[in-house]
């Protein structure tokens, strides 16, 4: 029993860790700019609080949150369907068909991986700005389209869900490639399609850094530069702190919604699969 008691003890303080910004951000949003500093508590205040905290974040600016969620959610979603696509067929050719240099390309996709993206955050702009594409919505999906780690994790559940044998029987009754991907390739990887839809969604929601510096119209802005750009302001008008918070927190409710829609589809075995090979 003891010996059981010390690890849990230990994931107890983990899961506290992480939740406990969160469960901040929840009754944060609901206090009032004077009580946000003052008289903080963890009883959520509706009346004056939350309410108004609602309301005056909604018409800031003539409503402008509203862009912002909503270039959040074409960054995000056009940016994750792209992704998954261009992923999967990458995927797929790499774990079922031998041509040369497979390895090779496998290799570099790997060293991608491993890549931090604050690396390549310089690099992109400078090409984005050779396209002439720079403060424009391309400037954030392109970039968002290649994903390594979603090559990466496409390859390896190809590998463990399309069978050669059915392929070759496929082949054998006269069927092309293009017919043998759409009709026996694809339909086993869906539920990796769509956990690799999720992780990419997730990424290009909370992404910062790209936005930041590729876009300069303040109606282009993602969720997160909108509200770092309201969070500077508040040094000069600490009233805004508060509308921040609430913005953070109507920022986190889509991604708790997609999850519960999609978590009959998620496969947690792709990720630690793919940890595995």
């Amino acid at each position: 029993m003891r010996g059981r008691l010390a690890p849990t003890l230990i994931l107890v303080l983990g899961a506290l860790y992480c939740v406990g910004p969160v469960l901040w951000v929840v009754f944060a949003a609901t206090k009032g700019p004077d009580e946000l500093f003052s008289t903080f508590s963890f009883w959520p205040t509706f009346e004056g609080g939350f309410t108004y905290n609602l309301t005056h974040l909604l018409s800031f600016r003539d409503g402008v949150f509203g862009r912002w969620a909503l270039n959040s959610l074409f960054y995000a979603g056009l940016g994750a369907a792209l992704s998954v696509a261009v992923s999967t067929i990458a995927g797929y050719a790499l774990a079922k068909y031998r041509f040369p240099g497979r390895e090779a390309i496998f290799l570099v996709i790997l060293a991608g991986v491993l890549v931090p993206q604050i690396t390549l955050a310089v690099p992109q702009y400078l090409l984005i700005s050779e396209l002439g594409l720079v403060d424009s919505y391309w400037a954030v999906l392109l970039p968002s389209i290649i994903s390594p780690y979603g090559i990466y994790l496409s390859r390896i559940y190809a590998s463990a869900v399309v069978h050669d044998d059915m392929l070759e029987a496929g082949r054998v009754d006269g069927a092309g490639e293009y017919r043998l991907a759409w009709r026996i390739g694809l339909p086993p990887m869906v539920p990796g399609m769509v956990t690799l839809f999720l992780l990419q969604f997730i990424a290009i929601w909370n992404n910062f850094l790209l936005p930041y510096i590729m876009i300069a119209d303040d109606r282009r802005f993602p969720l997160t530069v909108g509200l770092f750009s309201m969070l500077n302001q508040g040094a000069s008008q600490p009233a805004l702190y508060s509308l921040v918070i609430m913005g953070v927190f109507l920022s986190i409710l889509p991604l708790i919604a997609l999850f519960l829609f999609l978590q009959r589809y998620w496969r947690l075995d792709l990720v630690s699969g793919s940890m595995k090979g």
